[in-house]
């Protein structure tokens, strides 16, 4: 698959499956940092709190708002 521009710094993500170089680039990082962390620990660690694109705080009234829609819409959604 071919790579695609996204986020705030218009990086170049990769989709799709992972080459034999990324594999042996992430288990090279994990045998050096070490990681004693399952699978899904470290993906939602990742998704939840350390993706650059994250907006933290001052949430406007308008998001809150939409927020508040939105749950009425679709109730609690479990997407695990």
């Amino acid at each position: 698959m071919a790579p695609r521009k996204g986020g705030a710094s218009e990086r170049v993500l990769n989709k799709g499956a992972w080459t034999v170089e990324e594999d042996a680039k992430l288990a090279e990082c994990i045998g050096i940092h070490g990681l004693n962390r399952c699978a899904k620990s470290c993906r939602m660690r990742w998704l939840n709190y350390l993706r650059p694109n994250i907006k933290r705080g001052n949430i406007s009234d308008e998001e809150d708002a939409l927020f508040l829609r939105l749950h009425k819409l679709l109730g609690n959604m479990n997407f695990t």
